[in-house]
């Protein structure tokens, strides 16, 4: 009535309660079922007084199958312990149990017997009839599991077992078992058998007897046994050697590869493209190449299989017959490689076929690719396999992605000076977002990067450099962000290798803050000191002098005098790496005593890791030239050895006295020599990299130099060459206002004598060229000397030849006259000319020697700019270095003020100390006397302790005869408490006999008064 009326909410909520009680119940229930009843603990409980072998034995006798198990699958452990009891009294019994036994216990004692014969735990060749007389007993299960186990431990025996006792013990019974009448697993097992055995034998036993055997197996009826009689037939070529491979293995292989089978034709390839290397060129050309190019054209999508394996080994049949097929094979060869590189992606709708299979495929395609870009050529990679390539990067699949990212390295290393193609892809790896894939990238990232920096002179790939070192700053972070510390510790491993392929400025701008941040805020302590090590050799390669300074200071501000103990620690890290990366001389300049002043330190742990990295610096020192850092050293000892008071660094810092006192004496002297000769080398790079930094430098003040020097010579030569236009410019208008005259004065007696208009008109006609001369001359104020010269010299023989040839009409007369004062006037206005010209000739002459002492004086006024530059970069440099010095000066001083200050205490300390010791020294005396005093009381407790012994002695004695005399006095007591026992009897006796004389007396009187009665 009330369920008609409930909703559907309403129902579904009741139910919900409903589940939720039913589980509560369950929860609650008891669970009696797993307890054991005390019968079966009975049975289950051991004597905790046998030993292993024994309890082994009681165990696999009576136990349960639980404990059967158990014992067996610790069988390796009892044969580690005790090998001759246990195959002498444990193995019998495991023989006996695995009669009747189920699977589990069968695994576990093959697991077992594998685990003795992988281990080399026990000589074989002692109890090889133990163990391969249980294998080959329970080799034909009837269960395919058991078989195959007990088949893996026989196979592993065999390459332990001698040759005589494989002869008799496992190929008599396998010329039987690989017969048609038994099973299909008896043939099987026979078929890997025989692969496995045939490496054991000479050829030519191979040959006789077990190459008909293997005939026969791939001529089986059964497809299984053919397929696996040809994977095995590798194995036995190997051992028969090429010439019989070619006569007797190859025509056989030939034919299983036309089986009928798929899964037989699969074996037979795989096998003659493993055995290619053992072929001649005619048997490639002929058997192999036909035999590839129909597996490429035959494989569909829906051959799983057969695609499997033919992106397995493509790599390796395409250089095995690289030299063998035609430009046409080679195409198609390639063109079915891209094929399978997309196998399973379907780019319709970005779909993809998450087969195993087609992923599988794409891996092994990916594995490929080194080899695949050696037979496609470098130089036609982008249009052959680049696509492919770039497919395989992108992968939808996380798995062919970090396949991709396993062999990034060698593809980058086959393209060379053309890496700059997959740079699109380094970075798509780099910034991918599974873990998996980095990791795989970060195996051989120093291989990679270090075929993409070392590009020479590409302009297209320093562009992307920036995106390469922000991408990797990017995984970091990514990688930081996660709980795979390992990874994180790998990663900056490899960043390491950056140092000596990018310069230290970028490094110093990009990586360096990023890993000093990591250094101190990161928690995991591989990662931090994974982070101490790349820092440090950032720091090693840098070669500007202010970064390596900044990079020092930091690392002292914020680790060695840091405000957490836990920095101070990680400095102890990086000196104790330090050592390792610098030379001795760097490490005691700038690590040794930012190291020794943490004796201070106010916490224990610190002074504790300290203490055992004292024998490191201390190796690093060298005397003489070391002698006050080893004094600062045994200053730091010592006051550790006074002063400290926990108990561990006190342990400690005696455990490295002793160490230090050996340090010397113990470490051999040609590795002593070693390491001073590495020091060496490492010196000189260091060295290398200072003067690298100081050639920079003067290039780089030699390149302003000559700027400014260039700069200031085009000025000057600005100047020089306005000037020299005006004075060419004046001399010009000279000359053409002095003979501009004398063509006046000319024309002025002509005139006179000329009363024709004509002749005025040829004087202007005349004249004109002579003014636009005049411009043309003014107006190449830009041209040089050179050509006003030129120019000038123009314009005089023209002025000459205009005015000698001017024409003039005779109508008078006067003509003799006129033509005699104009020859005197031409012969003297030519002498002014030539006289103006020599003059002219002159000054060019000497402009010209000023223009030349000009140049000259321009160059010797550079010359002395670059030396007075120079000479300011020598005085500021000089300066710097002064300043430096007063610096270091002062720095000493402060330090030697520090020591007098320490050495005045350590003088108060020694007084202190000597007073002490005077002190002790009386207190010895005084402990001697008394201890003279206590050994002559000694002497009279000795002699008073042998009189006490004597006097012991005596009283020893008399106790014993008192003892005999209680002996004697017990014995009388007891006698006398007998005796006393029987006069109590007696007395008892006595009392009786009285009390029965009474009664005797009173029946007596009775009677006789009854008598006296009766009488009266």
């Amino acid at each position: 009535m009330f369920s008609g009326r409930m909703t559907g909410s309403q129902s579904s909520l009741l139910l919900a309660q409903l589940e939720e009680l039913h589980e509560l119940a369950f929860i609650e229930r008891p669970i009696r079922r797993s307890l054991k009843t005390a019968e079966e603990i009975d049975q289950l409980t051991v004597d905790e007084d046998l030993n292993d072998i024994e309890r082994a034995v009681y165990l696999l006798s009576v136990g349960q199958e639980v404990q059967r198990a158990s014992v067996i699958s610790n069988l390796p452990i009892l044969v580690r312990q005790n090998p001759a009891e246990t195959f002498r009294r444990v193995v019998p019994k495991v023989r006996e149990v695995l009669n009747g036994a189920g699977v589990e216990i069968q695994l576990a004692a093959a697991a077992s017997f594998l685990t003795i014969l992988q281990d080399d735990i026990i000589l074989i060749h002692t109890h090889t009839y133990s163990i391969l007389k249980t294998v080959l007993l329970h080799l034909h299960h009837r269960d395919t599991v058991v078989s195959n186990a007990w088949l893996e431990t026989l196979l592993s025996a065999i390459n332990a077992l001698p040759k005589e006792t494989i002869k008799q013990e496992v190929l008599n019974p396998l010329l039987y078992q690989s017969q048609l009448s038994h099973s299909l697993q008896a043939r099987l097992s026979s078929c890997r058998i025989l692969g496995k055995v045939a490496c054991k034998f000479d050829s030519h036993m191979v040959k006789n007897e077990l190459l008909p055997l293997a005939r026969s197996l791939c001529q089986d009826v059964e497809f299984e046994v053919r397929a696996c009689m040809c994977r095995q037939l590798e194995s036995i070529a190997r051992a028969t050697g090429v010439d019989d491979t070619r006569t007797e293995l190859l025509p056989e292989l030939v034919e299983l590869a036309e089986d009928e089978e798929s899964n037989v034709r699969l074996a037979a390839f795989d096998t003659i493209i493993n055995l290619m290397e053992m072929m001649d060129s005619d048997d490639r050309v002929h058997i192999v190449v036909p035999l590839v190019m129909s597996v490429c054209e035959e494989a569909t999508p829906a051959d799983k299989a057969v695609l499997v394996s033919l992106s397995f080994q493509f790599g390796k049949l395409c250089s095995g017959l690289e030299g063998f097929l035609s430009d046409e094979q080679k195409s198609r060869l390639l063109q079915r490689f891209r094929v399978l590189c997309v196998a399973g992606l379907q780019t319709e709708g970005n779909q993809t076929e998450g087969s195993n299979e087609s992923i599988l495929v794409r891996c092994n395609c990916c594995y490929n690719l080194p080899a695949m870009v050696v037979f496609a050529e470098t130089a036609h990679f982008l249009s052959e396999l680049y696509p492919s390539f770039s497919s395989l990067c992108c992968d939808p699949e996380v798995s062919v992605r970090r396949s991709a990212a396993a062999g990034f390295h060698q593809v980058v290393k086959l393209l060379g000076s053309n890496v700059q193609l997959v740079h699109k892809e380094l970075l798509a790896l780099l910034q991918d977002d599974a873990l998996e894939v980095l990791d795989a990238l970060m195996n051989h990232l120093e291989e990679t990067l270090e075929a993409v920096l070392s590009r020479g002179e590409n302009v297209t790939l320093d562009n992307k450099i920036p995106e390469l070192l922000a991408a990797l700053l990017l995984a970091e972070q990514k990688v930081g962000c996660s709980l795979r510390w390992r990874l994180h510790e790998k990663l900056l491993q490899r960043y390491s290798y950056l140092a000596r392929l990018l310069p230290g400025e970028v490094l110093h701008q990009s990586f360096s803050p990023r890993i000093f941040v990591i250094l101190t805020t990161n928690k995991v302590l591989p990662v931090q000191k994974e982070a101490a090590r790349t820092f440090c050799m950032f720091l090693r390669y840098n070669r500007k002098h202010e970064q390596r300074q900044e990079m020092m200071e930091r690392l002292i501000q914020d680790l060695a005098q840091g405000r957490s103990y836990w920095n101070r620690l990680r400095f102890l890290d990086i000196c104790e790496m330090a050592t390792e990366i610098f030379s001795r001389k760097y490490f005691n300049k700038h690590f040794l005593m930012p190291a020794l002043e943490l004796v201070h330190d106010p916490v224990a742990n610190v002074r504790y890791k300290l203490c055992q990295l004292l024998p490191r610096l201390r190796s690093s020192l060298r005397l003489p030239a070391d002698k006050q850092l080893l004094q600062q050293l045994d200053f730091c000892v010592q006051k550790l050895l006074c002063r400290e008071k926990d108990k561990d660094v006190v342990a400690t810092i005696r455990k490295t006295v002793l160490e230090l006192d050996k340090l010397d004496l113990t470490e051999p002297f040609h590795k002593r020599q070693e390491r001073d000769l590495l020091d060496q080398k490492k010196e000189k790079e260091e060295t290398l990299l200072l003067e690298m930094e100081q050639l920079e430098r003067q290039q780089t003040d030699g390149k302003l130099n000559s700027d400014k020097h260039t700069e200031r010579k085009r000025r000057d030569s600005k100047t020089s060459l306005s000037a020299t236009k005006s004075m060419s410019v004046s001399s010009s208008g000279a000359a053409f206002s002095s003979s501009g005259k004398e063509m006046r004065k000319a024309k002025l007696s002509r005139s006179r004598s000329l009363s024709s208009q004509p002749t005025i008109s040829k004087a202007a006609n005349s004249d004109r060229p002579l003014k636009g001369k005049e411009q043309s001359g003014t107006s190449g104020s830009g041209k040089s000397s050179n050509k006003d010269d030129s120019l000038r010299t123009a314009h005089f023989t023209m002025a000459t030849q205009s005015t000698s040839s001017m024409p003039v009409l005779i109508r008078s007369n006067t003509t003799g006259l006129l033509d005699r004062a104009s020859a005197l006037e031409h012969r003297s206005s030519s002498s002014t000319m030539d006289h103006r010209t020599s003059t002219l000739d002159q000054r060019d002459h000497r402009s010209s020697a000023l223009d030349h002492r000009t140049s000259n004086m321009d160059h010797r006024t550079s010359t002395i700019d670059h030396r007075t530059s120079t000479m300011d970069h020598r005085t500021s440099t000089m300066d710097h270095r002064t300043s430096t010095m007063d610096h270091r000066t002062i720095t000493m001083d402060h330090r030697t003020s520090t020591m007098d200050h320490r050495t005045s205490n350590m003088d108060h300390r020694n007084d202190g100390m000597d007073h002490r010791t005077s002190t002790l020294d009386h207190r010895t005396s005084t402990l001697d006397h008394r201890t003279s005093t206590l050994d002559h009381r000694t002497g009279t407790l000795d002699h008073r302790t042998s009189t006490m012994d004597h006097r012991t002695s005596t009283l020893d004695h008399r106790t014993s005869i008192l003892d005999q005399r209680a002996g004697s006095i017990d014995q009388r007591d007891h006698k006398t408490s007998t005796l006393d026992q029987r006069s109590k009897t007696m007395d008892r006796s006595c009392g009786i006999k009285d009390s029965q004389s009474r009664k005797l007396s009173i029946n007596r009187k009775s009677n006789s008064f009854t008598i006296q009665s009766a009488r009266d």
